[in-house]
């Protein structure tokens, strides 16, 4: 998939130029990184500055994100299981921890929005540094192919694994949630979704979360597995907490 053209400025190349060469990447398309900083409310907005956002991109580098730590995992670790495996890929794949490999690399700095979410303090939100990064893996991909990609993925993501392991940060909320409930309860958790009608570049889902009859937490958000693991958080704090 070859994107529309960028953002054709100047300003901006020089910028993301000096960023690649900080993380050592010699990049032949300048477009596609750009591209991958570009928030979906600047093309609302501007569509004549930049008529692509990075959301369908970071979509498409799950699959590759998946595979590359699917593959080191399964060779690092013989002696797991398929479940064992499956749980530290979670880990490290979900997008807190790439929210956290986003700000340690600054990218809050580099993206590029319109001015009322600039103002409303989105560069420092963790989904949309998390779809930010994955959308940057996604540029290194295209533009330079798929070791250059495993490369970045395993300096800047696999290279937490030690610290989760030792933390004991494999499992995620929904998973602490319904192992909980289960448990104590023998009740599994149910979620319901509810998209709101909101403008496209500001939507939200609403996310409850149910043991049985009883609703436990609410979770609004702009992505509905996001709201659902926000959800899933708070629900558990509570339930541990009584």
């Amino acid at each position: 998939m070859i994107p529309q053209k960028a953002v054709k400025n100047e300003i901006f190349i020089e910028k993301f130029s000096k960023l690649l060469k900080k993380l050592d990447i010699n990049y032949q398309n300048i477009e596609l990184y750009i591209l991958a900083f570009i928030h979906r409310s600047i093309v609302n907005e501007r569509p004549d500055f930049a008529p692509e956002h990075n959301e369908r991109i970071e979509f498409l580098w799950d699959a590759v994100l998946e595979l590359i730590i699917t593959e080191k995992l399964y060779l690092d670790f013989p002696k797991k299981t398929e479940w064992e495996l499956t749980d530290i890929r979670s880990s490290l794949v979900r997008w807190r921890h790439l929210a956290s490999v986003s700000k340690k690399l600054w990218f809050q700095d580099y993206l590029i929005m319109w001015k009322w979410e600039e103002l409303s303090g989105w560069r420092e939100k963790d989904y949309i540094l998390a779809n930010t990064f994955e959308a940057f893996l996604w540029a290194i991909y295209l533009d330079l192919w798929y070791e250059k990609a495993k490369e970045i993925v395993y300096k800047y993501i696999y290279s937490d694994l030690e610290k989760i392991l030792k933390e004991d940060l494999i499992k995620d909320y929904k998973s602490l949630l319904q192992e909980y409930a289960q448990a104590e309860f023998s009740i599994t958790p149910k979620y319901k979704v509810l998209d709101h009608s909101w403008p496209d570049h500001d939507k939200k889902y609403t996310s409850w979360v149910f043991l049985e009859e009883k609703q436990i937490w609410t979770w609004e958000w702009t992505s509905k597995k996001k709201s659902q693991e926000k959800a899933a958080e708070n629900a558990y704090k509570k339930l541990i907490s009584n």
